[in-house]
């Protein structure tokens, strides 16, 4: 029977390619000639099919089978042989140990219970959980899990055995380590301990080297000394994590360090927060957004991160964050949190021990400029952030310039824009910024459970929420309709017992962020609702090149000054009137947010294509989370500064500008961090890539805190 419409066809006459010998491997000629040879076969009738890479949760299902027994086979090799003498000793890591929230002590308690045991003992297979010692176990992450799929909440742990201990105190327990078998994701053999140290102690141990009068360094690796020498001379522009971290591993390995820091002191500029907070005085160089700390200071203080929680570099600024102050309890917690109230005291030990070892810290001082020799950095023009812009400026010469400013120093970003350095315009986020009652919240996460969190104080932790959507996925017919359609709309910075705060920089321009205290008490829950932003929704300001986005950023800001009224008063508006497109007559739901709010109409703020993707997706988390979408939950404008809205090019491995020598960009502001984290962890590397180019050492830092994150085009914070 023929085929309608072929009658007109003529195929090529059919011929095979020639076949292989047996026992042969098809050479890559052969196998570019029958490719050839399948593609004209093909002719006008179909395409080449090629399969798309998938990672993560979007694998093929045969993928991930054969990944899953690749990572089976490698566990089995790790572990010691069943039944042999080698299990007498290492570690075994339990992970997914499950005990019901009803039975656990709550969440402040790290250690090892009664019904932990009991969990550690079914997945030992042993049948007296009372015989087994708590000595013999140590607890790595507990997490809180309050999925509805579950039959009640309950705390996830992971912990770690000390086989040798636990047989020497329970030698009944042989023959149950002797069977225990590695199972991916939940038991893991380890010869030794995991054990992370903080930053200090690991310098002092593998790089410390000696410092004489004459201000010369003897720089020690490995047991060889190299010839003493006048010390390098390093700025560091910021004192945010990420320029913390990284005069801390200079200042440690010998180089002379100056932080230069535009904003005040943690003290004072939480005496100019409170001006702001009461009489409206916004301090345009002291504010939420600049001065010792960054912006994460007053913010929720979160310590959590996506490159990964069990990196040695991750751990190693968890365990300095202890060091110098921070709760012990942030090593074991599967959603970390400091709060600000943790974080000052923390901020004042860091600048005592950096001062200590001869930084020289200046507060109020702003860099205008960059000196510029030959294509090479040598310098930075400065001047007293608290006098007039046309105050007299300082020259300060230096071998190298770390750029560590935070995603707000618009000034800075023009400032090298008249030096030529490569910036491009980078993905971000914006958005408004909702809060509902935290008992609400509590309610629809908890359920019954919810009188167990006690405004922080009680067993349960103040309940939080995470969400994704994406937003009108496969309807778009152009590639342009795709980026307008295809969106994602997230919620960002949620801050469980928190509150609404202004993070303006100017007092023509709105913007805000959330804030918590480490008790998270407060009686509100806020989070930011926030939708991506690419280069393609900055064409409107093309004519600002590669600050379109900050002009962008600008524009909606300014927006949302205008319609709060001004004084920084905040647009606001009911959940409901939002999606139904009107403006909220009646009288607000009470606010956090300490400077007033005014009813108006943000939907109409953004272009349609934001506000539809929020409106579209709270709808969408009402439905997973039924009361999401109520008569007190208030909308506040505007959400901007989620991330950076561009990156400053650099090379992979030395953390230099790829346009300028001599500057290194770093952290949130250059566009390579998202957090506090990932701020420290990128500010440490760029520390010993830096010291590594002074001749400060000649070691490998990656082979004791393993490979730092590559920056390739896409940033994992």
């Amino acid at each position: 029977m023929a085929l309608p419409g072929a009658s007109g066809i003529k195929l090529p006459p059919f011929s095979l390619p020639p076949p292989h010998p047996l026992g042969a491997n098809p050479s890559r000629s052969s196998l570019c000639t029958t490719n050839a040879f399948l593609r004209r076969r093909c002719g006008a009738f179909a395409a080449v099919v090629r399969c798309a890479k998938r990672t993560g949760k979007r694998r093929y299902p045969s993928e991930k089978k054969r990944l899953d027994r690749r990572h089976k086979e490698q566990l089995r090799q790790t572990a010691p042989e069943e039944g042999g003498v080698a299990r007498e000793a290492g570690f075994w890591r339990l992970s997914k140990l499950a005990v019901p929230a009803s039975e656990d002590p709550g969440k402040d308690f790290v250690g090892v219970s009664p019904p932990l045991l009991q969990a550690i003992a079914k997945a030992l297979k042993f049948p007296v959980a009372s015989m087994l010692p708590e000595e013999a176990f140590s607890v790595i992450r507990k997490s809180f899990d309050a999925r509805k799929v579950l039959k009640e909440p309950q705390f996830i742990y992971t912990v770690d055995v000390d086989a040798k201990k636990l047989l020497d105190m329970e030698p009944r327990t042989w023959d149950f380590i002797a069977r225990l078998e590695p199972k991916l994701g939940a038991v893991e053999y380890m010869p030794d301990e995991k054990v992370a140290t903080d930053l200090i102690s690991m310098l002092d141990f593998h790089f410390k080297g000696s410092d004489d009068e004459q201000g010369t360094s003897y720089t020690v690796n490995n047991g060889s000394i190299c010839p003493p020498r006048k010390k390098p001379r390093v700025a560091v522009v910021g004192s945010g994590p990420s320029g913390l971290f990284a005069s801390l591993v200079l200042a440690e390995l010998g180089a002379e360090v100056t932080l230069l820091e535009r904003g005040q002191p943690v003290e004072q500029r939480g005496r100019d927060i409170g001006a702001l907070a009461v009489r409206r005085i916004l301090q345009s160089e002291s504010n939420f957004c600049f001065g010792e700390g960054g912006a994460g200071t007053w913010s929720d203080g979160k310590l959590v991160t996506r490159i990964g929680r069990n990196a040695d570099g991750v751990q190693a600024v968890m365990k300095t964050l202890v060091y110098f102050g921070g709760p012990p309890n942030i090593l074991v917690d599967g959603r970390p949190h400091l709060g600000t109230d943790k974080l000052v005291p923390l901020l004042r030990n860091f600048r005592n021990h950096l001062r200590e070892l001869g930084v020289a810290i200046r507060f109020n001082t702003r860099v205008d400029d960059l000196i510029v020799e030959g294509g090479q950095v040598k310098g930075v023009v400065v001047s007293d952030s608290r006098l007039q812009p046309c105050s007299v400026d300082q020259k300060l010469s230096f071998d190298a310039v770390v750029l560590a400013v935070g995603h707000s120093a618009r000034d800075t970003y023009s400032m090298l824009l008249r030096h030529n350095v490569d910036i491009t315009p980078k993905n971000f986020s914006v958005g408004l910024r909702i809060e509902h009652p935290q008992e609400l919240i509590n309610n629809i996460q908890y359920s019954e459970l919810a009188a167990e969190v006690r405004r922080g104080r009680g067993r349960i932790p103040v309940a939080d929420y995470k969400i994704v959507k994406s937003i009108g996925e496969g309807d778009a017919k152009s590639d342009t309709e795709q980026v307008e359609q295809n969106r994602s709309c997230y919620s960002f910075c949620m801050c469980p017992g928190g509150q609404v705060v202004l993070t303006s920089t100017n007092s023509s321009e709105l913007c805000i962020n959330g804030m918590s205290f480490s008790r998270r008490a407060s009686k509100w829950a806020n989070s930011a609702l926030v939708v991506t932003v690419s280069s393609h929704d900055f064409k409107p300001f093309q004519s600002h090149g590669s600050l379109a986005g900050v002009e962008f950023q600008r524009e909606y800001e300014r927006r949302a000054a205008i319609m709060g009224g001004g004084n920084f008063v905040v647009p606001a508006q009911c959940v409901t009137d939002f999606i139904g497109n009107r403006l909220s007559v009646t009288s607000l739901p009470p606010s956090s947010y300490r400077l007033g709010v005014n009813p108006s109409k943000l939907h109409e703020l953004f272009p349609p294509y934001i506000t539809e993707a929020l409106q579209q997706s709270i709808i969408m988390i009402d439905k997973e989370m039924p009361g999401f979408i109520s008569t007190e939950a208030l909308l506040h404008g505007v959400e901007t500064r989620t991330s950076s809205p561009l990156q400053i090019s650099r090379h992979n491995d030395s953390y230099e500008s790829t346009s300028l020598q001599g500057l290194y960009p770093i952290g949130e502001g250059a566009g390579y961090a998202g957090g506090i984290l990932s701020a420290a962890v990128d500010g440490m590397y760029c520390g010993f890539a830096l010291a590594k180019q002074l001749s400060l050492f000649t070691g490998d830092i990656e082979s004791i805190l393993g490979k730092a994150q590559k920056q390739t085009g896409s940033v994992k914070y």
